[in-house]
Formats: structure tokens, sequence, C-alpha cells
């Protein structure tokens, strides 16, 4: 390349940077602003992530370690309830059968004021009462019941009272 050319290029160059001049400043104010919003939403992120009264990192990470260490004790303490209860709602009532009958159908005595009444829980243990109603007297029986059955002799109302209380338990062991 010769002397000549070389110069006609630097004078295009030249005469090319002058005569662009405004617009590239104009580019790099644009540049500055878009930068300078940019900065102020990341100083405003970073504001958020720093929980702490002095806006460090190590301040905030502190106070999360203390919030997850107290709320896992807050979650064992629940579980611990929890298992609690559902010990004592094994051992309460969870089905209750009654059937009443009339234990005098032949001569019309008593009509249907007789009943078994059974009281179970989830392993079916508990109780069955009966009566027995006379209008000169009133029988009250009770059996205990281990799994559903008695070592007493019961009755086929007591019977059908007790499946009545299993089938009573069920239906809230689905709720």
């Amino acid at each position: 390349m010769s002397s000549a050319s070389f110069l006609l290029w630097i004078a295009t160059a030249q005469h090319v940077a002058i005569s662009g001049a405004p617009y590239i400043a104009a580019g790099a104010l644009l540049l500055s602003f878009l930068l300078l919003i940019n900065t102020a939403l990341l100083e405003r992120r970073l504001a958020k992530l720093t929980l702490g009264r002095n806006g460090s990192f190590e301040e905030t990470i502190g106070m999360l370690l203390r919030e997850t260490k107290e709320m896992r004790e807050f979650r064992g303490e629940v579980e611990r309830y929890l298992k609690l209860v559902e010990s004592r709602l094994r051992g309460s009532v969870s089905g209750v059968g009654l059937v009443r009958f009339n234990p005098f159908s032949a001569d019309g005595q008593g009509g249907n004021q007789s009943f078994a009444a059974a009281f179970l829980d989830e392993e079916a243990n508990g109780v069955v009462l009966s009566t027995l109603y006379a209008r000169n007297h009133v029988g009250v029986y009770a059996k205990p019941l281990q799994n559903g059955t008695s070592t007493y002799e019961l009755s086929q109302e007591e019977k059908e009272a007790i499946e009545r209380a299993r089938q009573s338990s069920a239906r809230h062991k689905k709720k």
C-alpha cells in the first residue's frame, strides 16, 4: 500500500469518525442509562436478599438457619402430639351399633323397648350393653368385647349390634 493511499484511508476514517461521533455519543449515553437502571434494580434485589439489620448475607443466612431450626423443632413437637392423639383415638369409641327388639314377641308384652348397644374402638374392643324390658322389671347386662367377641354367650341381637358397630367404625376410618 502506498503512502498516498494510506493517507487517504486515514482521512476517510477520520471523516467517518467525526461525522459518526454524535451517534456514538448518543449510543454511549443510552448504554450508560440502561446500565444505571440495571444497577438500581440489582441493588433493590440485593436489599431484598439481605434481611438483616446490617444488610449482610452472613446475618441473613444466620437468621434463616435459626428459623429453619425452630421450624424443625416445631415439626417434631407436632409429630409427637399427633402420635399421642392417634394412640388415644385408637382406644376411643369409633363405632356404635344399636338394635331394638321385642324379647317377648310370642305373648305381645314389652314392645320394642329392649335393645342391644355395642361400643367398639378401632380394634373391635369394647362392650355390648343389653336391656330386657318387661312391665314388671328391666334387666341390664354388660359383656366385654375383645376383637369383636366375648367370653360370654352373645344373643343374636347383640351380635347384630356388634356388626353394626363394626360397620360404623369402618365408615369413620374411610373419612
